[in-house]
């Protein structure tokens, strides 16, 4: 077998496989609603005891960001208290109860295929109950990759969660793709005050009444694969020292780094990890401060105004095959998260950052000025594409995979809690206000901010964040510590 100074490549390869599907579920779950909403909120037009406005369509579409505020929050305090592994399985469990409950919400109680306000709340629910999943698995994924990594190659690993949660949105797209197949999605129009009608609802029966349900329900497919093999996984060294098992973390740390340096490496951790938890802010304010801004700035630049409505701008720009462009567009996303896994540790974390601020910075400002003329509709979509490709290999990974590494281990669990439930609400704050500030104040002023906040972006990367390349775990507790 291939060995890692003595210790076994294919072992840590396995085990980081196992954990990036948690990060294919983040994105599987997030990008699922775009192919199914049309389809959904068609179903709930017909509801008889309301009526299903664009407010309830928005409230329904982006649900599962509450859940992913509540599961980013929670997971510092499960993470220390159950561990990472048992967290991950959690998750998975969570995942799965949200796919089948998306599918059937009606769960064997309700009447099957009646729409009404009671079905929207369980509906919502489930939602929510998938979005905790995927909170939990945002903020533990890369911390349990960066926990179990060696230092020289821990970017690179914890950049495949990144790979997983693009990949995972390609494939909805294609799975979604393929279930409606020949069937018609519903054509619906406005008729003003947040009221809206279905153009073809004979013709967009089967995607109105089965459609949507199909594409829910088949998460339930990785979603039980990810809870099965998670189990299979170890818990992470640094864990371990925290509960006192430090023979298993010795074993652990043996069998990917070879006997030697498992030795070396448990005696740092166990001069840093001197008790299993530590005040929030020993390390000082800054050092919050970074992985907290860190995370408001991947979301801040915009990137979900894009991922989330990606198929409605296209139709927007004048394209008349959106959802073929959004799939090209997920191809181009995948290629330049590879730049990423492939460089990050070659030309350091806070270099890959600043390019991709400016590069999305350009392409938001393209977009500002390209948008609405049709004879620059192919210019626009470029500037779309450049916008896109450029978080791909900066803030969509890198981001996090320095809040992975730049918390010291005695407060990284509840450190990453706080910064990745941030990103949530950041989160949810671009997907909601994109569409009312896009039709106010026009796509020039929404895509010109996004511009902006991507420039001030690459100043923060560029004065306060500490590059980690290269560096040990361990490492950061020192580091923190002189900054004080």
């Amino acid at each position: 077998m291939e060995t890692t100074n003595g210790g076994s490549r294919g072992y840590l390869v396995s085990i980081v496989m196992v954990a990036v599907l948690g990060g294919l579920l983040f994105g599987y779950d997030t990008a699922v609603i775009s192919g199914a909403e049309k389809g959904l909120q068609a179903f709930f037009m017909g509801a008889t005891d309301f009526t299903y406005t664009d407010f309830w369509h928005g409230f329904t579409s982006s649900s599962a960001l509450i859940g992913c505020i509540i599961g980013s929050a929670l997971s510092g305090v499960l993470a220390t208290g159950l561990g990472r592994k048992r967290t991950l399985i959690l998750a998975g469990i969570m995942f799965f109860i949200s796919a089948w409950g998306s599918m059937c919400p009606e769960s064997m109680i309700l009447p099957v295929g009646k729409p009404d306000l009671t079905l929207l709340v369980v509906f919502n629910i489930y939602r929510i109950i998938g979005g905790v999943g995927v909170g939990l698995a945002s903020a533990v994924c890369p911390m349990y990759i960066g926990e179990i990594a060696p230092s020289r190659i821990r970017g690179m690993l914890v950049s495949w969660n990144q790979f997983a949660i693009i990949f995972g949105q390609l494939v909805v797209y294609f799975v979604n793709f393929f279930i409606l197949g020949d069937h018609i999605a519903p054509l619906i129009q406005s008729v003003g005050s947040g009221m809206n009608e279905i153009v073809n609802g004979t013709e967009a029966a089967w995607a109105i009444e089965t459609g949507w349900r199909y594409m829910f329900g088949s998460e339930m497919v990785p979603a039980g694969l990810f809870a099965v093999l998670i189990c299979l996984v170890p818990e992470t060294p640094r864990y371990l020292v925290m509960v006192g098992k430090d023979d298993k973390a010795e074993r652990v740390l043996a069998r990917i780094n070879g006997a030697d340096e498992a030795r070396r490496v448990l005696a740092d951790i166990k001069n840093t990890v001197t008790q299993k938890t530590e005040r929030i802010f020993t390390y000082g304010i800054m050092c919050i401060v970074v992985g907290v801004m860190l995370s408001v700035f991947q979301q801040a630049i915009g990137i979900n105004a894009v991922l989330y409505y990606a198929p409605r701008i296209y139709e927007a720009m004048g394209f008349d095959n959106p959802m073929k462009l959004t799939v090209f567009n997920g191809v181009l996303n995948l290629g330049f998260t590879c730049v990423a896994i492939f460089t990050v540790e070659k030309l350091g974390r806070k270099p890959l950052l600043i390019a991709g601020s400016l590069g999305m910075a350009l392409g938001a400002i393209g977009v500002a000025f390209t948008f609405g003329v049709a004879e620059l509709k192919l210019l626009c979509m470029i500037s779309i594409m450049l916008y896109s490709v450029s978080f791909m290999y900066s803030w969509g990974p890198i981001c996090w995979v320095l809040i992975a590494e730049v918390f010291p281990n005695t407060i990284r669990g509840a450190a990453v809690a706080i910064a990745v439930a941030f990103q949530w609400i950041f989160n949810w704050i671009v997907s909601t206000s994109f569409v009312p500030m896009a039709n106010s104040m026009g796509y020039m002023f929404t895509y010109s901010l996004y511009g902006v906040i991507c420039i001030l972006a690459a100043v923060f990367v560029w004065r306060l964040v500490p590059e980690t390349k290269g560096k040990t775990l361990e490492d950061m507790s020192r580091l923190w510590r002189k900054e004080k």
